[in-house]
């Protein structure tokens, strides 16, 4: 059955929820968690602070997360590829690119981008943001922001342009664009969880289910 139509039974009484982390549009996650068998209502989603992305996992605040692109953190194992994150830009409506069905990712080395977040880490960031393009550009990684909302204030001004992904379409405010740049391939999304932190079982379930689900 298509996804949007597909009967999910609610979990029985007093079942344990998942602690499930996600940053940015909460859609993929529920697509994730939808795909995986699970109703809604047995996953408790929080957003995580992008700025320090593994503290709530790693103090025991979340079981899983979301993670996009690869993380290489030797405390956390991440599963199979779940789903993907198309590229894209965030852009003013009024920006010289906001008329563009799609955007190169050689045309924002003419724009100031946005540096990391906080503690995010340097290798994860320069997926998100490369240093430089395909062809050989710098893109300027100039702008530092912890937060969704000032990054798209930031973006609004006509400031900055953000690399990022399509997802973000889900939540941008009025007066953003979010366009996409076809010439970066999408973001892996997986699920990452603490190694040999003695998952329980029902955690351990929701993996292996989220992977299965991964397959329809």
């Amino acid at each position: 059955m298509p996804e949007a139509t597909r009967t999910v039974p609610r979990p029985a009484a007093g079942r344990r929820v998942i602690r499930f982390g996600y940053h940015g549009s909460p859609h993929v996650a529920t697509r994730i968690i939808r795909r995986a068998g699970w109703h809604e209502t047995a996953v408790d989603l929080s957003e995580y602070d992008i700025a320090a992305p593994f503290h709530a996992l790693r103090t025991g605040r979340l079981d899983v997360m979301t993670a996009k692109f690869a993380v290489r953190e030797p405390d956390l194992v991440t599963s199979r590829t779940l789903a993907e994150d198309a590229r894209a830009v965030v852009v003013a409506a009024d920006h010289p690119l906001a008329a563009h069905d799609s955007v190169s990712v050689e045309d924002l080395a003419a724009y100031d981008c946005f540096d990391r977040p906080g503690d995010l880490p340097a290798y994860v960031w320069d997926e998100v943001v490369p240093r430089r393009t395909p062809a050989g550009r710098p893109l300027r990684r100039r702008h530092r922001v912890t937060a969704i909302p000032d990054m798209m204030r930031l973006v609004a001004s006509g400031a900055a342009v953000h690399l990022s992904l399509i997802s973000l379409a889900d939540i941008a405010p009025p007066g953003i664009r979010v366009i996409p740049v076809p010439d970066l391939p999408p973001a892996p999304v997986t699920l990452a969880w603490p190694r040999g932190a003695g998952l329980p079982d029902h955690v351990r379930r929701f993996i292996t289910a989220a992977e299965a689900g991964a397959n329809r």
